[in-house]
């Protein structure tokens, strides 16, 4: 009797005590982002950026009591090793949620991780659309809140008539430009007044392009330059422009994937007046861009350092899941996803983001013109934020389509004429 008491009295205590250490397990963040190779001049930053957030939020008390720890892994610029590095975060780290990639190609890898396993994924970079899965948050700009703005400035504020679509060799440049061709041949330009041109990851011989750029720009039509080249190959690219004597007086260049981490690396004096299309910019004047900015160089040490648009997403995404997480009461996925659509939080330019029902969030859109210290000038900024488009409505094949992870629809890819869910609905996610 006194033996099956004790058992029993020894098995009420470890049920009550379990709890209690559970609680006291830190809650990991997985932080997935390119420290060496082709994108690590780009994302390196936003590695650091997520433990600065996370050691921010530590300070505050942390979540649901618990403190975040974080787990790092680098990709290496190499797409199958950051589904694999996805795996181990989720199924050896059990991390919590995932923040991490900057390419599309490595988010479409992943992509399957994240729903095999049921993982969080926020992305923080501006991507192509055509895209709405329930376990990824897009936090970066989709096309209708970047690089259809950024058309529309040099088409009407610029003039420009004659464009020049260049891109590295992946899904974002491609499906952007697709995007951007048929909105400017909708718009009446003609079809020899568009040139598309691809180059790999980290390409470095830019003479012979830059040339046909000059001669396409020639022809007395005020010509333009649409740029999608992400990562390294950016430096040799401006560095040709300006060897070539192309100033963006003659022929602007619009980035989509050069900000001030970017220009931190090289000399930017012949970039000077060449345009970017963001959703934010250090130079924003705004108490909460000026606090961030402060905290961001006591936690690196060096007033140097510069912050970025993805930054600025990348705390919009981690402050989101912060909120849902303490709305939901738990870090667990399906939970998170339920209180996640709805909630909202302050951007760094003085507005609100609020995460939408196809998991995009609202954004204003901001040309700037770059200065030779570095910085941006913003030279065009929109009236209202924008809400981010999952499926563009310039393409014939994705007009009809939405997506709304909410009841009744929980779906991505919703086609509002048939009526029907074309992929995985959220039934087949759990």
């Amino acid at each position: 009797m006194k033996f099956a008491l004790g058992a029993a009295l020894a098995g009420t205590l470890a049920l009550s005590m379990t709890p209690a250490y559970a609680q006291d397990e830190p809650i990991k963040v997985g932080i997935l982002h390119s420290l060496s190779g082709t994108m690590a001049i780009s994302e390196t930053t936003l590695k650091d950026t997520m433990l600065f957030l996370i050691e921010q939020q530590n300070a505050k008390g942390g979540l649901l009591g618990r403190q975040l720890e974080p787990v790092v892994v680098d990709i290496a610029s190499d797409w199958p090793l950051a589904a694999e590095k996805a795996r181990e975060l989720l199924t050896v780290n059990e991390v919590d949620a995932v923040f991490g990639c900057w390419t599309s190609v490595c988010r479409k890898s992943v992509l399957p991780v994240f729903e095999e396993l049921n993982g969080l994924l926020f992305y923080p970079v501006q991507y192509e659309g055509e895209e709405s899965q329930r376990n990824v948050f897009y936090t970066g700009a989709s096309p209708n809140q970047q690089a259809i703005p950024a058309v529309d400035y040099l088409r009407d504020e610029e003039g420009v008539e004659r464009w020049v679509l260049a891109g590295t060799d992946y899904v974002y440049p491609q499906t952007t430009n697709k995007i951007l061709e048929q909105y400017l041949l909708d718009a009446g330009v003609a079809p020899e007044d568009i040139m598309i041109n691809y180059t790999p990851f980290g390409h470095s011989d830019w003479q012979t392009i830059v040339s046909e750029i000059k001669a396409f720009g020639s022809e007395g039509k005020k010509t333009a330059v649409v740029s999608t080249i992400n990562g390294d190959a950016n430096v040799p690219f401006y560095r040709e422009l300006a060897n070539q004597g192309i100033a963006a007086e003659d022929i602007p260049v619009v980035a989509f994937s050069v900000g001030e981490e970017e220009l931190s690396g090289f000399d930017t004096t012949p970039l000077v007046g060449h345009l970017a299309a963001w959703n934010y910019f250090m130079s924003v004047e705004t108490p909460e861009n000026e606090e961030f900015i402060t905290a961001w160089h006591e936690f690196i040490g060096s007033e140097d350092r510069v912050t970025n648009d993805p930054m600025e997403a990348h705390y919009i995404g981690f402050n989101l899941w912060v909120k849902a997480v303490e709305a939901a009461g738990s870090t667990d996925p399906d939970a998170v996803i339920d209180s996640i659509v709805g909630l909202e939080t302050p951007n760094l330019t003085g507005g609100i983001a609020t995460m939408l029902p196809n998991h995009h969030v609202t954004k204003p859109v901001l040309i700037g013109e770059i200065q030779d210290d570095g910085q941006f000038f913003v030279v065009w900024e929109t009236e209202d934020l924008v809400p981010g488009d999952a499926w563009s409505d310039f393409l014939p094949e994705s007009a009809m389509l939405e997506a709304d992870w909410t009841a009744p629809i929980n779906c991505g890819n919703y086609n509002t004429q048939t009526q029907t869910c074309g992929g995985s609905e959220v039934a087949s996610a759990n």
